[in-house]
């Protein structure tokens, strides 16, 4: 089947990926855009996973300010090279990041940072209210541990929808970054201020 030039263009445009992986994927698709897409992603995701080990110590410092001062964001994003934290795609990365936790108000970057008896409290509350409901024990836990996932899902900055496109999450995010610069990237860290807010 023959691939247009057009076809390939709209891929890359959505994808960010290479020419001839564009059309080597709507080559594989049968032509279909979406196949395509879906499989350049998955690709994507396996590159992004191979990338995940590797040592992060460059980057950049960001910060935003919204509401007229009263909202501001101060955030760490790693990479490897310092030629990638002059990279356009990285630095647009870094704000849209920064604007995001500006909206969003994550508390910590992953799972592993939340302390556990963080975890354990809101953990206590939910598996209370579920005992209110009467059903058994076993539907009890399962009651519980949903709740408490959903509300990691909230309060945890790599499994929050990412604001411009909540069809992804900050994480799906960051490693298409990845596939399509090449380097691993890691959240440092990040500071949010709200006007008024106790620290």
């Amino acid at each position: 089947m023959s691939i247009s030039a057009k076809d390939v263009k709209e891929l890359r445009d959505k994808t960010g990926a290479g020419m001839m992986d564009c059309k080597k994927a709507l080559e594989e698709a049968g032509g279909d855009g979406d196949t395509a897409l879906k499989l350049l992603r998955t690709k994507g995701m396996a590159t992004a996973d191979k990338k995940s080990g590797r040592s992060a110590n460059e980057g950049l410092i960001d910060s935003y300010v919204h509401q007229g001062g009263k909202i501001g964001v101060l955030l760490e994003v790693n990479c490897e090279t310092d030629f990638v934290a002059r990279n356009d795609e990285f630095q647009g990365f870094v704000h849209n990041l920064a604007m995001h936790i500006a909206a969003s108000a994550p508390q910590w970057v992953s799972r592993v940072d939340v302390p556990e008896a963080e975890i354990e409290r809101e953990r206590d509350v939910y598996a209370s209210q579920a005992r209110q409901t009467g059903k058994p024990d076993h539907v009890i836990e399962k009651i519980t541990e949903g709740k408490l996932d959903k509300w990691l899902e909230q309060v945890v900055l790599l499994e929050q929808p990412f604001v411009k496109d909540t069809d992804k999450t900050i994480d799906e995010l960051r490693r298409e970054v990845i596939s399509r610069i090449g380097e691993n990237i890691e959240i440092g860290r990040f500071v949010r201020y709200q006007l008024g807010e106790e620290a």
